[in-house]
């Protein structure tokens, strides 16, 4: 029982990291049709931001959220200015900025380390009873399961992640904006022709992303550690999720980032942290072979 309830606290927690990197990364695709190769290097300049309003800034950790999402939603408005906004209506549009967002990317890690060298770094976001506290809680609410000790990093964690979903749904779908991103995605020369300011969706959606991008780089860092390369494998996991859970369905990348946790979990309890990985890709290609399109994907027709 212990056992299970370990898999069950380890695969939530990663699932629920997974499902910020791959719900901005998703949220880019189906409204843009790009794979935006930066999103990685995102995640780390929003943990780096964190790290430095309350390292070398000295201000509360509280802060470190916010400040990070409005520096890294400025990055994702770079992405557009620099690059998407003299692409999207070209041809090999979804090729071409593969090969720019990676290049950015790459420039981006450099003068990352260029800052602050590439040792990784401890990420001050989260809580801790005897360093600078974020939150302060008594030694009696320390919870356990059985015998199974959660932390309330756990808990911040799966709740800040709950908390962006339902703001994200609710952006997509009560708002203008919302309406304006879906309508984009759905059919972008119709969006443009009913008077939907496509240039000015695809900033938002790159800013949202970054702001995406920004939390779930903090939430990594504050369980593993602050690295000018962390972003690289949640990127490649965020872009499994996707594919797995349909390129371009938010709702897909939630449900498989977290059945995905569950089995990572699982394997690592039983095989050992080395397999964790190697599974994963051999559902993904088993899911892949039964529904080409994603799990959660629609199945496309195109007629020539």
């Amino acid at each position: 029982m212990d056992a299970v309830i370990q898999v069950l606290v380890s695969g939530l927690l990663m699932g629920s990291i997974y499902a910020v990197s791959a719900v901005g990364l998703s949220l880019v695709w189906g409204a843009l049709g790009m794979l935006n190769m930066a999103h990685g290097i995102l995640l780390t300049i929003g943990g780096y931001m964190s790290f430095s309003t309350v390292m070398h800034l000295g201000l509360p950790n509280w802060l470190g959220l916010p400040v990070a999402c409005i520096i890294s939603a400025c990055f994702g408005l770079l992405i557009y200015y620099a690059i998407v906004k003299w692409m999207y209506k070209s041809p090999l549009f979804q090729t071409n900025v593969i090969v720019a967002t990676l290049g950015l990317s790459m420039m981006l890690e450099n003068g990352i380390r260029k800052i602050y060298g590439s040792y990784p770094e401890r990420q001050p976001f989260g809580i801790d009873r005897s360093e600078g506290v974020m939150i302060s809680l008594p030694e009696s609410m320390t919870v356990f399961v059985s015998d199974v000790f959660i932390p309330w990093q756990n808990f911040i964690i799966m709740g800040i992640t709950a908390l962006l979903i339902l703001i994200i749904s609710y952006v997509l779908t009560k708002t203008k904006m919302g309406r304006a991103i879906r309508a984009t995605a759905q059919n972008r020369d119709a969006a443009q022709l009913n008077g939907v300011p496509v240039g000015r969706v695809f900033a938002q959606v790159l800013a949202i992303g970054g702001v995406v991008a920004a939390i779930s780089g903090i939430m990594i860092s504050s369980v593993a550690s602050l690295a000018p390369y962390m972003g690289y494998d949640p990127m490649m996991k965020a872009f499994i999720i996707c594919v797995v859970g349909g390129l371009g369905s938010v709702p897909g990348a939630l449900y498989m980032a977290l059945i995905l946790g569950l089995v990572e979990a699982g394997v690592q309890l039983g095989l050992g942290a080395r397999f964790g990985y190697p599974v994963l890709l051999i559902v993904v290609i088993l899911a892949l072979l039964w529904r080409p399109y994603g799990v959660f994907g629609n199945r496309e027709i195109a007629r020539i």
